[in-house]
């Protein structure tokens, strides 16, 4: 490796960090083309179905690229999808070095990508910041190895670890800065998950507030019994698709006036509960790559318990409110050496309040 190799692959994961939320069940991927110690192209996958990152880098490079290295963060594709090989891209456009932070997980790729390069002449290298590549697209990484939806649960809580008062009042658990930085993950993420007592106690929008014009997540909503009020703003608002997920043990009518409004139904298991297992293999079959899990205790619990979450966003706020709903409610262990633990974790501070995340 050159000395300078990381510091272009710094900036090939900046621009790939700026596109979150953009490219659906795409990577994030971020493309750097250096010629003469000079930046020459600049390119970063921008949307699903849209040139990709090595693409846009090469169309600014014309014909500078020609003898140039190319820093990308993810392998470069050598399959035709929505948009043809990057690989025959950078091979047409005289590239005479790639350098790639981490392979691509997807079977079409996974090493085939670097093979087609080498094989034209081109010299390769492949794990510079490779941590940092991979964790960067852990919904991708994700959706491909374990063909489910990448799941983040955020939660908030009192010091005494309730999220809301005995009554069931949680406005506000947080203050302001807490819930902007909520409202930007929303917008990083394809979907937004609550169980059906949320949407009674709150009847929340479960929408992407942000400074600036967000993607909307879509709504998931897991009803068992489909109690879900026909009026809630989830079913009357068409800011984003609803998704109500249920089991065929459900209402037959219920569901057509669900469907009614617009809203889609999926039927996961025969009851009395929603199977989550399916539900995510069937939110993956509809591309949902990634969801933020906003649920009650209920749901958080139940979704713990099956080891269906990937990562945690934990908001603690200074109140102690003494009674109130627990955040994870469950049957519970036994022994404190059986606990689910948090792993690779950092704290940071958002207003008043703490933000521990991580991953289970």
């Amino acid at each position: 490796m050159l000395r300078n190799d990381e510091f272009y692959m710094r900036l090939a994961l900046q621009m790939a960090t700026a596109t979150q939320g953009q490219t659906n069940v795409n990577p994030l991927v971020g493309c750097v083309l250096v010629k003469d110690g000079a930046i020459v192209g600049l390119g970063a996958h921008l949307r699903r179905g849209g040139h990709h990152a090595e693409i846009h880098a090469l169309h600014m490079a014309g014909e500078a690229a020609r003898g140039a290295t190319a820093y990308v963060t993810l392998e470069p594709c050598s399959h035709t999808g929505k948009t043809p090989p990057c690989c025959d891209a950078l091979i047409a456009a005289g590239v005479t070095r790639v350098v790639m932070a981490c392979l691509d997980p997807n079977p079409l790729v996974s090493g085939s990508g670097r093979d087609a390069l080498e094989a034209a002449g081109i010299a390769t290298s492949v794990g510079l910041l490779q941590d940092e590549a991979q964790r960067l697209n852990e919904v991708f990484f994700t959706f491909i190895r374990k063909s489910r939806s990448f799941v983040a649960l955020k939660t908030a809580s009192t010091l005494d670890g309730k999220l809301a008062t005995a009554s069931g009042d949680s406005r506000w658990i947080t203050g302001e800065a807490a819930r902007a930085f909520v409202h930007e993950l929303r917008h990083r993420y394809a979907a937004v998950m609550v169980g059906v007592n949320t949407v009674i106690a709150d009847d929340p929008q479960l929408t992407a507030r942000c400074e600036v014009e967000s993607v909307q997540p879509l709504r998931i909503v897991v009803d068992s019994h489909l109690r879900i009020p026909i009026q809630a703003k989830l079913l009357r608002e068409q800011a984003a698709q609803t998704i109500i997920v249920t089991t065929s043990a459900s209402d037959a009518i219920l569901r057509r006036q669900i469907e009614q409004t617009g809203a889609r139904v999926l039927l996961c298991g025969d009851g009395p509960q929603v199977d989550l297992q399916e539900a995510l293999r069937q939110l993956a079959a509809l591309d949902i790559s990634s969801i933020l899990l906003e649920g009650g205790g209920t749901l958080n619990g139940a979704m713990l318990e099956a080891k269906l979450v990937d990562k945690a966003y934990l908001f603690v706020s200074p109140k102690i409110i003494g009674s109130g709903i627990n955040n994870f409610q469950f049957a519970g262990i036994e022994k404190m050496s059986e606990a689910i633990v948090l792993r690779e974790m950092s704290v940071e501070r958002l207003g008043d309040d703490v933000l521990i995340s991580g991953y289970f």
